[in-house]
């Protein structure tokens, strides 16, 4: 059913979520669901400067003894980088552990050697065997969903809590914050832990078997957290989290290299989320950043609308772009445009296990959140 176009009287958000509400005031419910989660955060002391020096004492005291007190996921991206260095001079002892999807633009490479080296951080690059990757990106680009990044956030989770449980390590720590990311709707990107989703997907689409893709779904997440203790912790969200402050920070003290808009270190991730969303779901990642950033009093709503008015792409650049997409894919150029213009699926259009998976996380939230 076609909808009137309606955007958001307080941020950017608008009808191109198809899930989207509003108010009588015009106000959507995604930037009202950011207060009510920074409310929340802040009543279970997962928020501001005090809480988060309680749990640094209490990490340090867990790692006594053991080589690291935390194992951080970097990218090379603003996020995970500024982490490390709020984790610095925070006095922890970080294991840094990059997530190697064959998709790195050079200067996440370089942003992240310069982040180890200068900090003084050990690293370790948890390689995805590219051949099973491959084919795995590619089952999730002909299933035609919005979620084609799930399988790189599958793997990181999976990747971090491995080498947090070998190495001892208690606490897993995440660039993830509600300052930048707190909005993001679930017809933009549904669960990725839902393995009945992912196994569909794979088997109909794919041409291999998955074996050493390192999987996590909630039985892991269950077995990491109860059985061995790990927990997850987001230091962004005890700070106040400044994207252009931290950009400058970064660049001045650390070398860091600019590489463009959010998560654009990846080649891949650039290409799905500024192109291939926008063209098969006219979906725009920019707003929920932008929305994201408005309410947490970063930028006003009159310059997310200016910043949203310039191209999400540059022409030029995406079709040097899809030749480079092709041929890592081992597709060709033909067949990457034909998976392009096949319409777009939600989640819901494949099997998938969300009944079962809601009803497991109301439990969780409610007794162990």
């Amino acid at each position: 059913m076609n909808r009137t176009y309606q955007v958001c009287t307080r941020c950017v958000m608008d009808t191109t979520d198809p899930e989207i509400v509003f108010d009588e005031n015009g106000v959507c419910n995604h930037c009202t669901g950011w207060f009510i989660t920074q409310a929340k955060l802040a009543n279970r002391k997962k928020f501001g400067k005090k809480n988060l020096e309680k749990i640094i004492n209490k990490i340090k005291k867990r790692g006594r003894g053991k080589k690291y007190d935390v194992v951080l996921g970097i990218s090379g991206g603003v996020d995970s980088c500024y982490t490390a260095y709020v984790l610095k001079k925070l006095g922890l002892r970080t294991l840094l552990v990059h997530l190697d999807n064959g998709w790195n633009s050079d200067n996440a490479i370089i942003n992240i050697k310069n982040i180890a080296s200068r900090l003084n951080f050990d690293y370790q690059s948890f390689v995805l065997d590219w051949e099973e990757f491959r084919d795995i990106q590619l089952a999730f680009l002909k299933a035609s969903v919005v979620e084609i990044e799930t399988p790189t956030d599958i793997a990181i989770q999976g990747a971090l809590h491995r080498v947090a449980a070998k190495n001892g390590v208690k606490y897993i720590i995440s660039g993830g914050n509600l300052a930048t990311e707190g909005i993001l709707p679930k017809m933009w990107h549904y669960d990725a832990k839902d393995t009945v989703y992912f196994d569909y997907i794979t088997r109909t689409f794919g041409a291999k078997k998955v074996r050493k893709f390192p999987h996590f779904d909630f039985t892991l997440e269950i077995y990491y957290k109860f059985i061995k203790g790990i927990k997850i912790i987001y230091p962004l969200n005890y700070v106040d989290y400044d994207k252009s402050n931290a950009i400058t920070i970064l660049k001045e003290e650390l070398g860091w290299k600019d590489y463009g808009s959010k998560h654009h270190e990846s080649r891949f991730t650039k290409f799905v989320q500024s192109y291939l969303l926008l063209k098969k779901f006219d979906l725009d990642y920019r707003k929920a950043t932008y929305s994201s950033q408005i309410c947490a009093g970063k930028i006003t709503r009159e310059e997310a609308l200016i910043a949203l008015k310039a191209p999400a792409y540059n022409e030029e650049e995406i079709q040097k772009e899809k030749d480079y997409i092709a041929k890592k894919l081992s597709i060709s150029r033909e067949e990457l445009e034909n998976i392009i213009s096949l319409p777009g699926k939600y989640y819901f259009e494949y099997p998938n296990d969300e009944n079962r998976l809601n009803f497991i996380y109301k439990i969780y939230r409610k007794y162990f959140s």
